[in-house]
């Protein structure tokens, strides 16, 4: 088993040898293309990001900056959106789902390191999947670490750090981040906090 195939199983690889430094290297080249884009070439955006994610929906976007290790290794549903300075680690696998929305500068880690001191100077490291569920809301400087699943319909807060999976239809922030509440069909009329809608379309998605 050379250490892409190790990469890719979730054990210990070492990240210069076998090609992988090469493919992150390919996969730089792509970013400096996106992230020097003219601003009168956006429209050129969804091309780019569909180049190099494994699978997308077709309406997707990230604002410029943005980061990654392959690219390859990354998949995004239907109506994804991005704010300015996001970075995925995508050692191991990572899903997105549908009508994903995520606010600036959050980080989507799988990759980590040994704990012990002699084990992390080897340089072995390790990727475990992050799957985002459909309809998930990311606040902003949200870090979400290795192994953690996010159900559909969740909200994480901004400043949170997810170290443990979030269930479906839960508001859920902190450092580490933990679940506050449920999702309840009354939270539909409210905007923000205890502010309601003025207006009567907002409940029929784009």
């Amino acid at each position: 088993m050379n250490q892409k195939e190790r990469m890719l199983k979730g054990l210990p690889y070492k990240a210069d040898l076998d090609g992988l430094e090469e493919e992150r290297i390919e996969c730089r080249k792509k970013l400096y293309e996106f992230n020097m884009l003219p601003p009168n070439e956006r429209h050129k955006i969804p091309t780019l990001l569909k180049a190099m994610f494994s699978k997308t929906g077709d309406n997707i976007f990230i604002e410029a900056p943005f980061h990654c290790d392959y690219g390859w290794n990354i998949e995004v549903g239907e109506n994804f959106y991005a704010n300015f300075n996001l970075t995925i680690l995508d050692v191991g696998k990572v899903t997105i789902g549908k009508n994903v929305f995520i606010a600036p500068n959050v980080s989507i880690y799988t990759a980590g390191h040994p704990i012990h001191p002699d084990s992390r100077n080897s340089y072995y490291e390790y990727g475990l999947p992050i799957t985002i569920g459909d309809n998930v809301w990311l606040g902003g400087n949200t870090v979400i670490l290795p192994n953690v699943t996010i159900g559909d319909n969740a909200v994480i807060g901004a400043g949170s750090v997810v170290t443990k999976d979030v269930p479906a239809w839960s508001i859920a922030a902190g450092n580490p981040c933990k679940v506050i509440r449920k999702i309840t069909e009354e939270d539909k009329k409210y905007y923000f906090k205890n502010r309601i809608f003025d207006v009567d379309d907002y409940t029929n998605p784009v």
